[in-house]
């Protein structure tokens, strides 16, 4: 070695590890957790489909409208396939514990269905809503054995929900973020499995679209990805609500857009894009105005005798669209939306005149469009008479 050139530095041979062992398994608590999950699948054992409900049309158009009635499920609406899904993905990776509540923020039908499979478990539950809220869904959750706490607006509900869970040692649900991927939506009678299946008999049982609405995104997601996976060429529709981020910033390719306003339609749309929405996976989207929306439920209350909350009719108005368009270009073909909930939760919104003045929505145009396209197959505004 040349004298100038630095001597290599020596190090001490490394330490032997010590063995280490850090058990935590807890007999008791996997028993409790067999017992849980068994009684969340027998649940879907027991409620394991819904109806797909037949829109009359004229029947030379050559065109099926159907409402896949998710109204049925035992909690009442579409979320409670969301519930369950949730409950057995946070049981399976150990968040949910026995005694601890669980937390989730949430526009009212989310936490009515989770308060559901919180008391079936044996667990506290708490929604954590805005105060706007409809009281028919205060009354369910707290029917269903859960508790409310309510914030000023729909935007407070992550955080309040966030530190609920670190006061109480519980477990914020979240499903915002989880929707997406609790779902299995390779099949498992998942609600695009269960139309397709569905629709086997009918004379056109690959749907040309569906139709679905966005509050937290999991739905399209699922819906989407099983028909790709089941190499269908079927359309991914999602209407979107005023007031909504979703619609721009699919549109804008922004995942980041906001909106100052909450949405009127409970249930659906959002002042954020929430993480469980997958824009790839869409094909259309479509904002529908709140008048437009409580229009479609209050004529699709004359054609079926059944009232269906505002998130229905925002996706029936998108489908009216498609359908319109189908027409104009000779095509056949059937097209599918989704009965959210029940529209007796909200007779004191959607159903009053009186809200729907204070709120200045004005919904007559809107219902003549719907009855003049039920006729004509026209979805354009109804111009209004000449006079001379």
């Amino acid at each position: 070695m040349h004298a100038s050139e630095p001597r290599p530095q020596a190090f001490p041979p490394p330490a032997q590890a010590e063995e280490a062992d850090v058990d935590r398994s807890d007999l008791a608590y996997r028993r409790w957790l067999s017992e849980a999950v068994g009684k969340v699948q027998a649940d879907a054992n027991r409620s394991a489909d819904t109806h797909l409900l037949s829109v009359p049309l004229p029947a030379d158009w050559g065109i099926d409208l159907y409402l896949k009635d998710e109204s049925t499920h035992p909690t009442g609406s579409l979320k409670h396939r969301l519930a369950r899904s949730l409950f057995l993905y946070a049981l399976c990776n150990g968040w949910i514990r026995p005694g601890r509540p669980v937390i989730e923020a949430s526009s009212g039908s989310t936490a009515v269905s989770e308060a559901y499979f919180a008391r079936l478990i044996g667990v506290p539950f708490v929604a954590v809503m805005a105060r706007g809220t409809v009281q028919a869904k205060v009354d369910l959750i707290e029917f269903h054995g859960g508790s409310c706490h309510l914030v000023d607006s729909p935007g407070e509900v992550y955080g309040a929900a966030t530190r609920l869970a670190a006061e109480t040692g519980g477990h914020y649900m979240d499903q915002f973020t989880y929707a997406e991927r609790a779902t299995d939506w390779r099949g498992n009678n998942n609600i695009a499995e269960s139309i397709f299946r569905q629709l086997e008999a009918e004379r056109h049982p690959v749907p040309t679209w569906i139709v679905a609405t966005a509050g937290t995104g999991g739905t399209s997601a699922t819906v989407a990805r099983y028909v790709r996976y089941a190499q269908a060429t079927t359309g991914i529709c999602v209407a979107d609500p005023e007031n909504s981020a979703f619609f721009p910033g699919w549109r804008d390719h922004d995942p980041t857009a906001t909106t100052d306003t909450g949405s009127r339609i409970e249930g659906i749309g959002r002042q954020r894009v929430e993480p469980s929405f997958v824009p790839g996976a869409i094909d259309r989207m479509m904002r529908v105005p709140d008048a437009a929306s409580i229009a479609g439920v209050r004529v699709l209350e004359r054609l079926l005798g059944r009232r269906a909350g505002a998130s229905t009719g925002t996706g029936l108005w998108a489908a009216f669209r498609i359908i319109a368009e189908m027409r104009t270009r000779g095509e056949q073909g059937s097209v599918v939306g989704l009965l959210c909930d029940p529209g007796e939760r909200y007779l004191e919104k959607y159903y009053a005149d009186e809200w729907l003045a204070a709120q200045g929505i004005d919904i007559g145009p809107y219902v003549a469009r719907v009855e003049r396209f039920l006729v004509t197959g026209s979805l354009a505004p109804v111009s209004p008479p000449h006079i001379d």
